[in-house]
Order: structure tokens, then C-alpha cells, then sequence
């Protein structure tokens, strides 16, 4: 198992938000990926914190690998110019392929389908489906909330402490790959055998 990121996949939405720094942000994301050698695998989407967050990497020099459903595709949704682009029929096999893509993922701002995605990663990494490390950018406290809420189904005792502990929470790009790094080749399934 590597002890390096190769790539991260990024989840985060198709639209920019109304916070007009977080597009800046999620650009700034995709660049530092590029500039650090790591890959960015993404949704392959062309709008909103998506498009930001390819763009970025693409003019940093860094690989894009862009994962998307064919209906997305039909519905334009999709990019065209990324270094790679795979075409998936489902949306389950498109977080299937990610995983298999990626080292770690990296939850940036986003809505529904954003929270799907991450809650979904990150319960594969505690039943044993996959290992990689997931953290959120808590870009400007966003994910804040619902990371104390999950707090509370600690509490509730629906949720073992350890899985909230392992999950990486950062305020920057830096933060957030050094707690990603340290998590690999971890067998989180290990801690609650």
C-alpha cells in the first residue's frame, strides 16, 4: 500500500454557490493538487465548484480524471478538454470507479449529492469495502454543523467515536493532505473489529 497521494477525489457541487470566495476556493484546490504532483479525480462535471476546482488543476499542469454518468453527459453536463474522461452508466459505479482511481477523498463544499457521495465513501471505509481516507475542507466553517450534529449520534451511540475521529477536517489544502497522508495503508475496519 502507498504511503503518498498519488490522487484525490474531490466531491463537490455543480453550482457556485452564493459565497463568491468558494469558487476562488475550490480553484485554488484543483491548482494546489496540480502544483503538488497529485491528481485530482473528479465527477466531471463543467459547472459550478466542479468546473472550478478542473480548471484549476488543468492550469496547474495536473492530470484530471473526470468520472461522470452517460445521462449527465447527454444533458451536457459534462467536460470535454480534461486529461481523462470516463463514461459510467450509474451513479454507483461512478463512486466505485473514483475509489478505484483514487488514494483518499476530499469533500469540498457542496449540496445533496455532494453529502451522498462523502457519507457513502466513508461508510465503505468502515465496513471494509475500501480504505482510502476521506476529510472535509471546512471552507469558511461550512461543514462545521454537520459535523457536530454527526457529534451527536456519537453521543446517541449510532456512530462509534473512532469513525468520527479518523475523518479529517481541515481549514486549508496543506491540513487537509498531511491528515489524508497519515491515514493511508490504515485499516479503519481493524478498530471495530
Amino acid at each position: 500500500m502507498s504511503t503518498t497521494l498519488r490522487r484525490v477525489a474531490v466531491f463537490c457541487a455543480s453550482s457556485p454557490g452564493v459565497d463568491p470566495a468558494l469558487p476562488r476556493m475550490a480553484y485554488d484546490v484543483g491548482r494546489g493538487l496540480a502544483e503538488r504532483g497529485i491528481g485530482l479525480v473528479y465527477g466531471g462535471g463543467g459547472h459550478g465548484l466542479m468546473r472550478e476546482v478542473s480548471q484549476g488543476a488543468l492550469d496547474g499542469g495536473g492530470e484530471v480524471i473526470g468520472v461522470i454518468p452517460r445521462s449527465m453527459i447527454e444533458r451536457e453536463w459534462g467536460r470535454d478538454d480534461l486529461t481523462e474522461l470516463r463514461v459510467v452508466e450509474t451513479m454507483h459505479e461512478r463512486k466505485a470507479m473514483m475509489a478505484d482511481l483514487a488514494d483518499a477523498f476530499l469533500c469540498l463544499p457542496g449540496g445533496l449529492g455532494t453529502l451522498e457521495e462523502v457519507i457513502e465513501v466513508w461508510s465503505w471505509r468502515y465496513i471494509g469495502f475500501n480504505d482510502d481516507p476521506v476529510g472535509f475542507l471546512d471552507l469558511g466553517g461550512l461543514w462545521t454543523p454537520l459535523l457536530d450534529a454527526l457529534g451527536g449520534l456519537v453521543d446517541a451511540g449510532f456512530i462509534r467515536s473512532e469513525v468520527l475521529d479518523d475523518v479529517v477536517v481541515a481549514e486549508d489544502l496543506d491540513a487537509a493532505l498531511a491528515g489524508l497522508t497519515t491515514r493511508l495503508g490504515v485499516r479503519p475496519g481493524a478498530k471495530l473489529e
